[in-house]
């Protein structure tokens, strides 16, 4: 046990082995888990902050990392690689813990692995708090990512690996400019020591040829109508390239009682422990049972 949490390891159906931190709830306990997903190239560092926050809350916080990141085994098969595939892990995992409804928080890909998810079991969300993506992902964000992702060549320093975080990052975090600080966490949440005393990004190559970038985007539209019946909460970072306010005003439509947060000056995607995100989630939590 170390900073509230505990690790673990599931191991999928197909084979590979996923890494998760399980945080137990801080006081008495309170309301369902929370199960926390993570975006393409990330981790569970990415959580290390938000996670024992909601852990104060009283919630059980389970967060993974999907296969081929962080500690989780890459995946032999380059094409499982896809939202789908982690979507049918989670439910795994979840059987595994024995917990049939949980409050999904997921940021980008992990977004869209609770869309998933909604479309083929709603019953096992209770609620849900949805970070930086929608069901019309804009194309300028996602060529983006791929570019920024397919940047692997191994640094030799820690402040360099914090110098190619911040080119890569920057125009997500323009306030973080002179940051020192904030660009070495960023590294030590996104890169790893390998062999040869090499710092490397800490996910395994294939994922990035995964990435689809084709002219014919698929209608994910019908993967937002399960989320008419639990209460849902959208995070937007207010400088994001991947989703739009056109497709945020479409989502609030299509769910009238859709809560939402912009967080000022934040590209994608927010950490959710900026003070505007944090607050609106704190208040989301303490409503959701």
């Amino acid at each position: 046990m170390s900073q509230g949490y505990s690790d673990h390891f599931f191991t999928t159906v197909d084979g590979p082995r996923l890494h998760y931190r399980d945080y137990a709830p801080v006081g008495d306990p309170r309301g369902v888990p929370v199960l926390c997903l993570h975006g393409l190239t990330r981790n569970v560092r990415d959580f290390e902050e938000l996670a024992p926050r909601l852990a104060m809350l009283g919630r059980r916080v389970i967060v993974v990392s999907q296969r081929g990141r962080g500690r989780s085994d890459p995946d032999p098969q380059a094409e499982r690689y896809q939202p789908l595939t982690y979507a049918v892990d989670m439910v795994g995992l979840l059987d595994a813990l024995k917990v049939e409804r949980a409050v999904f928080i997921g940021t980008s890909m992990g977004g869209l692995m609770t869309m998933l998810i909604a479309a083929q079991q709603p019953e096992r969300i209770a609620a849900a708090i949805i970070n930086d993506i929608g069901p019309e992902i804009a194309e300028a964000g996602l060529s983006r990512i791929k570019a920024n992702v397919s940047v692997r060549e191994p640094v030799t320093s820690w402040d360099d690996a914090a110098a190619r975080s911040r080119e890569s990052n920057l125009a997500a975090f323009p306030k973080r400019s002179d940051d020192r600080a904030f660009w070495l966490d960023f590294a030590h949440k996104t890169w790893i020591e390998a062999a040869e005393r090499r710092i490397e990004p800490d996910y395994h190559a294939p994922i990035v040829a995964q990435i689809d970038t084709s002219d014919v985007a698929p209608d994910l539209w019908p993967l937002w109508e399960p989320f008419k019946a639990f209460p849902t909460l959208l995070v937007r970072g207010g400088v994001s390239d991947l989703l739009t306010p056109e497709t945020v005003a479409e989502m609030k439509r299509r769910k009238a009682d859709l809560e939402y947060v912009e967080v000022p000056d934040i590209g994608h995607a927010p950490f959710m422990t900026e003070p505007e995100a944090w607050a609106a989630i704190e208040a989301f939590m303490k409503r959701v049972d």
